[in-house]
C-alpha cells in the first residue's frame, strides 16, 4: 500500500476492495469516539448505542464514497454529525440539546472540563468550588448557539483539527475558525461576568 496515504485511508481503500477485515478494524478503534460524540448530544446511553451502529452501517455503505486524500476524520463525523441531525429531527423534542455535560474524551478517559477554560480562571477557593465552575461553562455551552458549540466541542473534546471541523461541518475553514473564536469570546465573557475570568485578559487562548 502506497506510503501517501494515512492509516485510516488505507483501511477504507481495503474496504472498497473487499477486505472484510479492513472493516473491523475500523469498528474497533472509531466505536467509542463515536460514541463519546453522541452521547455528549444526546445524553442518552441506549440512543448513543443506536446512532453509533447506524453511523458505521453509513459509513459501510457509503465506503465507495470516500476519496483517500488524509481527510478521513472530518468526513467521518460529518457522516455522525448528519446522522445526529436526522435522528433529531425525527423526535418530537426540539433542539439538538438543552444542556451539555460531558464526561469522556474522544479516548474514552474522563475528560477534565477545566483544563480547557482560560489560564486566567481564578482558583476555586478564591470564588467558588470547581463543581460550580464547571457546572456554569455547561451551562453557558449549551446556550451558545448550535454551529459555535459543536465546532468548539469538535475541536476540544473530539480532539479534530479546525480542517477536520471544517469538513465535519460542511463549512469553510476561515468560517470554522470564526466560529471558534466566537464561542471563545462567548465564554469569557460569560465567566468574566460572572467574576471568574481575569477581565484584564483580553482573549481566551
Amino acid at each position: 500500500m502506497s506510503e501517501r496515504y494515512n492509516e485510516d485511508d488505507q483501511r477504507m481503500i481495503r474496504l472498497q476492495e473487499g477486505d472484510p477485515e479492513a472493516f473491523d478494524e475500523i469498528v474497533a478503534i472509531w466505536q467509542a469516539p463515536l460514541y463519546g460524540f453522541f452521547f455528549r448530544n444526546t445524553r442518552d446511553a441506549q440512543k448513543s448505542e443506536d446512532l453509533v451502529q447506524d453511523a458505521l452501517l453509513r459509513l459501510y455503505r457509503k465506503s465507495w464514497d470516500y476519496i483517500p486524500t488524509g481527510r478521513f476524520k472530518g468526513w467521518f463525523f460529518r457522516v455522525a454529525r448528519n446522522l445526529l441531525i436526522d435522528s433529531v429531527r425525527r423526535a418530537s423534542h426540539d433542539a439538538l440539546i438543552r444542556r451539555v455535560t460531558v464526561t469522556t474524551s474522544s479516548s474514552g478517559e474522563p475528560t477534565d472540563l477545566l483544563s480547557l477554560l482560560p489560564d486566567d480562571v481564578v482558583s476555586a477557593e478564591a470564588k467558588v468550588s470547581q463543581d460550580e465552575v464547571v457546572q456554569v461553562v455547561y451551562d453557558l455551552l449549551a446556550d451558545l448557539p448550535e454551529e459555535q458549540r459543536q465546532t468548539f466541542m469538535l475541536h476540544h473534546f473530539d480532539s479534530l483539527t479546525l480542517s477536520e471541523v471544517a469538513d465535519a461541518m460542511q463549512t469553510t475553514l476561515p468560517t470554522a475558525k470564526s466560529r471558534l473564536r466566537l464561542a471563545k469570546e462567548k465564554l469569557r465573557y460569560h465567566l468574566t461576568c460572572r467574576g471568574l475570568v481575569d477581565e484584564t485578559v483580553s482573549e481566551l487562548n
